[in-house]
């Protein structure tokens, strides 16, 4: 991280998703291991926080990253059962 008196603004997120330069990100390191229901769970939790205020700013982007993290999480397990539903129905259509 550069030092703070050098760029007194925040950048944007880089490609890899990056957090903001001078805001901690969040901790996404566990998502990958949940299941479809503890991520949406998680993901609605999030939601109502971000939704209700109350959260400073680096809070609220640390909630937002872990968000879009854990709604991709989500949609990977939804691809993945509707690629599983297309096999069946494949097979059967046989």
């Amino acid at each position: 991280m550069s030092d703070a008196t050098e760029n007194t603004h925040p950048s944007t997120p880089g490609p890899e998703g990056a957090a903001v330069e001078g805001f901690s990100a969040a901790d996404t390191s566990d998502i990958a291991t949940l299941s479809y229901e503890q991520a949406r769970s998680e993901l609605v939790e999030t939601v109502t926080r971000l939704e209700t205020g109350g959260a400073g700013l680096e809070e609220s982007l640390a909630l937002w990253e872990r968000g879009e993290a854990l709604a991709d999480r989500c949609e990977e397990w939804l691809n993945g059962a509707r690629a599983k539903l297309d096999e069946v129905r494949a097979k059967t259509a046989d």
